[in-house]
């Protein structure tokens, strides 16, 4: 090529600007292999990774930034030494300046690479998180790629460098010794299976009481109900107690328990009459039937004995309300059958005597849970009087100002 060996010859005179000639040509290139490279990369991933989201194309492309810068800074590593009249000094600083260039681009790439893993894992509805373990490796090789980066710029062995670690041991340990305890931390929660993103834990130390929305390495964050967010460090989890509602949601029952306080004094015996009157309320008519036969039988056999009649046995209001109760709950739709259901008497107190009902919806969701609950006491309540009952209630001005006015 004449005209090529002319110019060479006319800029052996200009050795600057041949110089810098070969310069600019040499990171001409690198932005062309550059912006090659970055286009064939995004369309190879893109393949791979199939219909990305907006949040992935996010990770993707940091990604696939520092992929491509790869090649660029090799060129330059490789090309410097064809530049002419460039010491050799200025060459060996140059590529080790684009040795280290490398090493850092790799290891972001890495680092952007485990990010879109993580993104990936999540958005296929796995609800253990693996993002502090993809961060314990993000430290690993970050450390790595910094020990790799100073031996590049001074020209060392990183053998050199790693020798002298062993006198920075404690000092290491006393900097990261939170990172070393969530580490510690994220395994057993995971390994052990303590914790999942979703789960809905209380840990009132910290005022949580929410859903858990992310598990990371050093921080594990949960949104309470008011909206507000909650950051525990990951080791107190493991050094202090929470309660996770997970197994309530997978058992697919909530438990009900709640008292109605019945007022002592309107506790009484049923006559006769009462107890013939109430068989009209069909949840509680065969109850009755197999009762009144019960006493029946018990009394007679007292009278045939001689005994007094105060030893007979007579039905009373409370117990045929709690007979109703049981009986209401076993045939509700959206109460469960094979889960424990009770309906007891509890001890009694100066607020009234407490009958409990314990029992499990067949549904978790709040909503529709507080729904049942309040509906089955709204029925409770408002049936209450037909058994002659009455709910204790501490004195109102109205109650007084009705006394007073009485006298």
């Amino acid at each position: 090529m004449p005209y090529y060996d002319a110019l060479r010859q006319n800029l052996a005179h200009y050795p600057v600007a041949e110089m810098l000639i070969g310069l600019s040509l040499l990171v001409f290139i690198a932005f062309v292999a550059d912006f090659i490279v970055r286009r064939v990369l995004t369309h190879i991933l893109l393949k791979v990774v199939g219909r990305a989201t907006h949040e992935l194309e996010q990770l993707l492309r940091p990604m696939v930034r520092n992929l491509a810068r790869v090649v660029p800074s090799l060129i330059i590593q490789l090309g410097i030494a064809s530049v002419p009249h460039l010491s050799p000094s200025v060459v060996t600083v140059i590529q080790n300046v684009a040795a280290a260039f490398t090493i850092v681009a790799i290891v972001l790439a890495i680092g952007s690479g485990l990010d879109m893993a993580n993104a990936l894992y999540s958005r296929r509805a796995h609800r253990r998180s693996i993002k502090g373990y993809l961060q314990v490796l993000k430290l690993v090789f970050y450390a790595i790629a910094t020990i790799l980066v100073i031996a590049t710029l001074i020209d060392r062995s990183p053998l050199l460098l790693l020798s002298g670690l062993g006198a920075l041991a404690a000092v290491l340990m006393l900097v990261f010794k939170d990172t070393i305890l969530s580490l510690v931390a994220s395994v057993q929660l995971n390994s052990n299976d303590m914790l999942r993103v979703g789960d809905w834990i209380e840990m009132p130390q910290v005022n949580a009481d929410g859903d858990v929305i992310d598990i990371a390495l050093h921080t594990v964050k949960v949104q309470n109900w008011d909206k507000t967010i909650t950051t525990i460090p990951t080791w107190r989890l493991i050094n202090e107690s929470y309660k996770n509602w997970r197994g309530m949601q997978e058992s697919g029952g909530r438990r009900i328990k709640r008292s109605l306080l019945i007022d002592q004094t309107s506790v009484r015996f049923l006559t006769d009459d009462e107890r013939e009157k109430m068989r009209r309320i069909m949840l509680i008519d065969d109850y009755l039937a197999s009762k009144s036969e019960e006493l029946a039988r018990w009394n007679a056999e007292l009278v045939e004995a001689g005994r007094d009649p105060i030893n007979t046995r007579r039905a009373t209001n409370l117990g045929t309300f709690r007979a109703y109760v049981q009986h209401y709950l076993t045939s509700h739709p959206n109460i469960r059958q094979d889960m424990t259901l009770l309906v007891r008497q509890l001890q009694p107190t100066e607020a009234g005597l407490p009958i409990e009902i314990y029992a499990f919806t067949a549904t978790t969701a709040w909503g529709e849970y507080e729904t049942i609950q309040s509906d089955i006491f709204d029925h409770l309540l408002a049936i209450l009087p037909e058994f002659g009952l009455k709910l204790f209630q501490a004195p109102t001005g109205s109650d007084l100002a009705r006394l007073i006015a009485a006298q």
